[in-house]
């Protein structure tokens, strides 16, 4: 049971990715892309794989090269079920790999949010804030991700690939006397599963319970329209999957993430 949770949590993951672009399904794998942003890690991968012979892993990878063509990263996104041999095959092939957690609330949330001003997303000033937000966003992660703070190409990408996930996501502004200081966002899913996502508060402004805020309503949004259980996922390096555990969210899964970068 706790298994085949964990595998629709994963899927509401990738397909709350997937929306917005172009998906389908060839030669062992699910393809999710969207020419338009071919920087946008995102908007370009593959999951759901099923490859597992050594003729199957050729002809995917293959694919891959020429569905690919246009991004500057070739993506797969990977569950605990997919053939160990092409897993292999990736490591063998230079793929980098990157890990992420999958929590998933099925109680209520613990603790009680303070007060706090947050309002759906509804028109282009409320995009722009949230533009702002994402390129602030954007300095603080870039040195990690080993880009310069300064492309500004990334962050907008981000922000406008998010767009096109409105509806079915519902994006939602934290504000503090007038001006938005965070962000974070509600889907209600698949199935009665639904998931938050996409969380982030100014440092000027954190440590006053906005995070907390952003998760309960969202939570309570993705809950109004139809989800029970509610994924959420995280670094597994960082500190926020803490506060996601002490609010009741649960570790059910590691989801692996191998990309190679294209030449040229």
């Amino acid at each position: 049971m706790k298994d085949a949770l964990a595998k629709r949590a994963l899927e509401v993951n990738w397909r709350n990715l997937a929306l917005g672009h172009e998906v389908f399904e060839t030669d062992g794998a699910t393809f999710v892309r969207n020419t338009a942003h071919p920087s946008i890690y995102d908007a370009n991968f593959m999951f759901n794989v099923t490859a597992s012979s050594p003729d199957e892993i050729d002809r995917l990878l293959l694919r891959a090269q020429r569905e690919y063509a246009h991004a500057s990263r070739i993506t797969f996104r990977l569950d605990p079920h997919v053939a160990p041999a092409f897993e292999a095959r990736l490591a063998l092939d230079g793929y980098e790999r990157s890990d992420s957690l999958v929590m998933l609330l099925e109680g209520a949330l613990r603790g009680e949010p303070k007060a706090c001003d947050v309002r759906l997303i509804e028109g282009d000033a409320g995009w722009e804030a949230m533009r702002a937000l994402k390129r602030g966003e954007w300095g603080e992660t870039a040195a990690r991700v080993g880009e310069g703070p300064t492309n500004m190409a990334i962050p907008d990408g981000l922000m406008e690939t998010n767009k096109l996930k409105c509806p079915p996501v519902r994006y939602f502004l934290a504000y503090v006397d007038g001006v938005a200081v965070g962000f974070f966002n509600a889907w209600e899913g698949i199935e009665g599963v639904g998931q938050v996502e996409d969380l982030y508060v100014h440092p000027d402004f954190r440590h006053r319970g906005i995070a907390t805020s952003l998760i309960h309503h969202c939570v309570a949004d993705a809950r109004a329209h139809g989800a029970g259980q509610v994924v959420i996922v995280c670094d597994p390096t960082d500190t926020p999957k803490d506060m996601y555990a002490a609010m009741g969210f649960q570790a059910i899964a590691v989801t692996r993430q191998y990309g190679l970068k294209r030449a040229g």
